[in-house]
């Protein structure tokens, strides 16, 4: 048992709960736009997503990768080149599960969450923090 609670499944978890956290913020954003002012999704999921995803960089920066040395503009700059690429497949699979499947657009939204937060934790892990390995 442990093992299970490695420094890196705990950063792991950090990570997740951040993730969640934005994402309920980023759906409710998504929902506010969408059924109360009434942009149309396509255009309301990037928005959403991009603006709950810079919330979760600070706050990933704060309590999940502790002990980067890039400094917090650069950090930024890639964790938005990051989410751009979130964005751009969190929009495309939102419009093709609800185009293609007639699936609703919030459950689209949510099944896509989890491919692309395995993924931009990957890639912030790897490449923009560069603190796999690391564990202050």
């Amino acid at each position: 048992m442990q093992r299970l609670w490695t420094p890196s499944t705990r950063r792991f978890i950090r990570y997740a709960v951040v993730g969640i956290s934005t994402l309920l913020f980023d759906l409710l954003l998504l929902v506010g736009l969408t059924e109360l002012v009434g942009v149309p999704y396509y255009i309301a999921t990037p928005f959403a997503f991009l603006v709950a995803v810079s919330i979760n960089y600070a706050l990933s920066r704060m309590h999940v990768f502790r002990g980067t040395i890039r400094p917090v503009h650069h950090g930024y700059v890639y964790f938005i080149g990051i989410a751009f690429l979130g964005a751009f497949i969190t929009t495309s699979g939102v419009a093709l599960l609800v185009s293609f499947f007639g699936m609703y657009y919030l459950l689209a939204r949510v099944l896509v969450a989890g491919f692309v937060g395995v993924a931009n934790y990957l890639l912030n892990l790897h490449f923009n923090f560069r603190v796999a390995g690391h564990h202050p």
